[in-house]
């Protein structure tokens, strides 16, 4: 533990990394790209990115995990609402709220937002996206954030 500027100790470690040159180079620009104050927010992230990645890619894991489903649909597709409404109820305890914005005549986004175990999760967006009239489907995971600091 060090002293923060403060006087108070905090629980921030320093330590000393080697990198070859053009790979800080890029990296500099990558932060300069994302707007980071200083490379150890950036490093700081990705560590916490990776961690996370960790988390929900461990299949057997009985921690909850949150999400992001977006999916574009063609709406006038026979049945395809039918069928997203049906499997949206089908998880109920695992879609705690979606958004359904009309792109335009044909087209229509929807992000449903998810809580629940990794494996349950995947399932729910492999049936939106296996339906017939779903152009794209991505999942995103991430962390509830009760394990990071």
């Amino acid at each position: 533990m060090e002293d923060n500027r403060f006087g108070k100790k905090s629980n921030v470690v320093r330590f000393g990394v080697s990198i070859p040159e053009e790979l800080i180079t890029s990296f500099d620009e990558y932060i300069r790209r994302r707007a980071y104050q200083n490379r150890s927010e950036a490093i700081r992230d990705l560590i916490r990115e990776k961690l996370v990645e960790r988390e929900w890619e461990q299949e057997g894991i009985d921690k909850e995990v949150v999400g992001t489903i977006t999916y574009v649909f063609d709406h006038h597709k026979r049945d395809l609402v039918d069928s997203i409404l049906r499997i949206q109820h089908e998880f109920a305890d695992c879609v705690i709220a979606s958004q359904h914005v009309h792109l335009d005549h044909d087209n229509c986004l929807e992000v449903a937002i998810v809580k629940g175990k990794p494996g349950v999760l995947r399932g729910v967006a492999y049936k939106l996206k296996a339906l017939k009239g779903v152009k794209h489907c991505r999942f995103t995971m991430t962390t509830t954030g009760s394990a990071l600091k």
